[in-house]
């Protein structure tokens, strides 16, 4: 005992002659005071011995040593090595904070009265080792370079697991790459765990692998800016969270998950299954400002990105491949299919760059329940799959039967942009027959953008909306094997440059009324009974036709009240550039499909005349290069035009199933 003192008192002295950093290591431990700071130093009953607040009995500690070894305040250090590993923890915190070493497994918890935030640096490397911190107050937690695999979880299964329900900030610090990879016997929500708030910072690479549900989980919001973050696995979600996903700038990868890409569910759905409404607080929503968001979804009715609230995009690059096939959800007793961007909410558009696919029977490029609404932005959709049909019993990928015959919950259509939702509201005894009622609810209002929707798998929509559809401007084009545009209600195009061709069914297609008042309308339906333009007439609705520029290849629909004269063609050449004239002005220059309705109908706001077989140059290219504004036309001749009064095929088909 008298060495053990004598061995401190030398220390006192030794640190009062000027010494920095007073060292005491305990296991794997190393607790570390300044000189500056230290100030008395209680030594009691033989058995131990308190610095800064810090009490250690004398038995456990390994070694005491003083060096000139810098200390930042509020400041704790993990380097792994191998199957070790070593923590630093700054004196002035070290009284709050209980660490747990096992090998490479380190606990941290810090105690109830803690009152400043600690930065938690991670770095080097191990096979077998894991980072798990709990507390209530809120943390950062910076990866240098950092290795780290848990093989046998001891405090949980996850990589790095944060308990605190705070905001801990993660900053994969600049120039650094680090990598995560978690146990497969674990229990783990998330290779990275956050109970509470997760904000991702700085200018480094952080790659994550999930082998038991998600890659990277947080019980609140997530929060992206500067920092990369590949998630190369994910048995679940690649990056999930249960209040809002928040992205200013950054880049996130994501590929092999067996979900999601992105999830942002509504608060309090995976620990207790009650939720709150994402109206009421902000749960549930995606917000994107910035960065680049690279997703490839292959797991069946996989979304890139899914709010089970709003989406609200405002910039950002998006690369986004879905290429699972649908699947009954035996829950909802209904088919569920893959789709690039989903929200439960609306989707709201401003800004950004959109490049989606989805390939899977049933996919989508965009889905939301209640409104989307565009009004800047370029978005290119692309589906290949075909129908999907799945009755719970009998599944069926690229269906080709009859959906006449089967109701709309066994099956999924491919289409590239769909919004709102429509539900039967009940049946009642009309006339002499059953008639069914409905609710509509959402829709889409698009007022700007550069749109461009491929679809070529069978029974493939392009744009529709289950309830009303209005556009006010932007510049659209559809290539799509079934309708091209469709609205379950009313339809009205207001301005804009509008290229809607079908290849087997309707250019343009409402289930209610449809108005067009303004902008460049160039359509395209199949041949009879489908149309160029179709308002459903069997329910007493109609097309409104009252001005705009206008080229139909199929014809409108029968009864059309056309306000502003129209003009047609019985029959028109193949492959061929046209010009359309108001008066002596070119209104527009477009080039026919391959096929098409038999009948063409023009129309402009003056004296409308036309060309065929004219050669253009110059201007400004629409519609993926099938049409042009202001170029120069030489050579053609001219066609011979006719008064159109309405009718030209007939009734197109309604809006496909989900």
């Amino acid at each position: 005992m008298k060495k053990t003192l004598a061995i401190i008192s030398a220390l006192i002295l030794t640190i009062a002659a000027g010494a920095q950093t007073l060292n005491v290591k305990v296991g794997s431990v190393i607790y570390q005071f300044p000189a500056t700071q230290t100030g008395d130093m209680t030594y009691s009953d033989g058995t131990s011995l308190t610095i800064m607040g810090k009490t250690f009995t004398l038995t456990d500690i390994d070694n005491m040593t003083i060096d000139n070894t810098q200390v930042t305040d509020g400041a704790i250090s993990v380097e792994y090595n191998g199957t070790q590993a070593t923590v630093k923890v700054a004196g002035n915190v070290a009284q709050y904070v209980t660490p747990t070493v096992s090998g490479a497994h380190v606990s941290i918890e810090q105690g109830s009265d803690l009152a400043e935030e600690i930065t938690y640096t991670l770095s080097g490397t191990s096979t077998d080792g894991e980072f798990y911190m709990s507390g209530s107050y809120k943390a950062t937690v910076e990866l240098d370079g950092l290795t780290l695999t848990n093989a046998n979880p001891v405090f949980s299964g996850a990589a790095v697991h944060i308990q605190n329900g705070k905001r801990i900030k993660i900053k994969p610090l600049t120039g650094t790459t680090s990598t995560l990879v978690d146990a497969a016997g674990g229990s783990q929500k998330g290779c990275l765990y956050i109970k509470g708030h997760a904000e991702f910072a700085q200018k480094g690479t952080l790659n994550v692998t999930g082998n038991v549900k998600h890659a990277i989980k947080a019980g609140e919001y997530i929060s992206l800016k500067n920092a990369t973050l590949n998630v190369l696995g994910a048995v679940g979600d690649g990056i999930s969270c249960n209040q809002f996903f928040l992205m200013e700038s950054g880049t996130v990868n994501i590929s092999g998950t067996g979900d999601d890409g992105i999830q942002c569910d509504l608060e309090g759905t995976e620990s207790t299954g009650e939720t709150t409404d994402h109206e009421d607080e902000d749960t549930g929503n995606i917000y994107i400002s910035g960065g680049t968001i690279t997703i490839n979804a292959d797991a069946i009715a996989a979304k890139g990105i899914k709010s089970a609230g709003d989406m609200n995009i405002s910039g950002g690059t998006f690369n986004i491949t879905t290429t699972g096939k649908g699947m009954w959800d035996t829950e909802d007793l209904e088919t569920k299919a893959a789709c690039c961007l989903s929200a439960d909410g609306n989707m709201n558009i401003s800004g950004g760059t959109m490049t989606l696919k989805s390939t899977g029977s049933g996919g989508k490029g965009m889905k939301c329940d209640n409104m989307l609404t565009i009004t800047d932005g370029t978005i290119n959709v692309t589906t290949t799959g075909a129908l999907y049909y799945n009755n719970g019993t009998t599944e069926n990928t690229n269906y080709t039967g009859n959906t006449d015959q089967v109701s709309s919950q066994y099956y999924s259509s491919p289409k590239g942009i769909k919004a709102g939702t429509k539900t039967e509201a009940g049946t009642t005894w009309q006339n002499g027959r059953y008639v069914t009622t409905y609710n509509y609810s959402g829709g889409i209002v698009i007022s700007g953008g550069t749109i461009t929707v491929t679809t070529s798998g069978r029974n493939g929509e392009g744009i529709e909306s289950k309830n009303t559809l209005v556009i006010n401007g932007g510049h659209i084009t559809v290539n799509a094997y079934d309708d091209a545009i469709n609205a379950a209600q009313d339809l009205t195009i207001n301005a804009g440059y509008v290229h809607a061709h079908a290849t087997n069914n309707d250019g343009i297609d409402s289930n209610g009324n449809l108005y067009i008042k303004g902008g460049v309308v160039y359509a395209i339906g199949a041949t009879n009974p489908e149309l160029a333009i179709d308002a459903n007439s069997e329910e007493q609705k109609k097309l409104y036709f009252t001005g705009g520029t206008l080229v139909a290849i199929g014809g409108l629909e029968s009864g059309s009240s056309l306000s502003q004269s129209c003009y047609s063609s019985s029959s028109w050449n193949k492959n061929t550039w046209y010009a359309l004239y108001n008066g002596g002005t070119l209104a527009l220059a477009f080039k026919t499909p391959a096929s098409g309705g038999s009948r063409l109908v023009v129309s402009t706001s003056g004296t409308t005349s036309l060309k065929s077989g004219v050669s253009v140059s110059g201007g400004t290219e629409y519609f993926g290069g099938e049409a042009n504004i202001g170029g120069t036309v030489s050579g053609g001749s001219t066609v011979s035009l006719s008064s159109y009064t309405g009718g030209g095929g007939g009734p197109g088909g309604g809006p496909g199933g989900w």
